[in-house]
């Protein structure tokens, strides 16, 4: 399984992004290899579209599963048509998110948060 984590910066300490397209990186963790890729986010300054682009991310890396703090309408209706589960990020680092969803203790995503929430905000805990 891969997991998908919305993230502040490229290490497996960072502190996780609020906001989905709009994170400066996304973490990849691979539960089989228990590895991690970091991707830098080419969505972070667009104009528009941050959510589709970071959900097509998500998908060329094939994760199963994004942990994030919220999601815009259009990323949640991609990330549903393509099977990906979306849970709420708390605290911790990337590692911590990791592990807190290996437990079952992340709360699924049920709801879309504003588009266009993270356009302004550079202040990242959005959760």
């Amino acid at each position: 399984m891969k997991i998908c984590i919305s993230s502040t910066s490229n290490g497996k300490y960072s502190i996780p992004d609020g906001r989905f397209g709009r994170c400066a990186y996304f973490a990849f963790y691979d539960t089989e290899t228990q590895d991690y890729i970091f991707i830098e986010n080419d969505g972070l300054h667009s104009s528009q579209g941050a959510g589709v682009s970071a959900v097509q991310t998500v998908m060329d890396a094939h994760a199963d599963v994004v942990i994030t703090g919220s999601l815009g309408p259009n990323a949640v209706k991609l990330l549903e048509a393509s099977e990906i589960e979306a849970y709420k990020l708390t605290d911790g680092n990337i590692m911590e998110q990791i592990k807190m969803f290996q437990e079952g203790k992340l709360k699924p995503i049920d709801g879309v948060g504003p588009g266009k929430a993270g356009m302004n905000n550079r202040f990242r805990k959005g959760w």
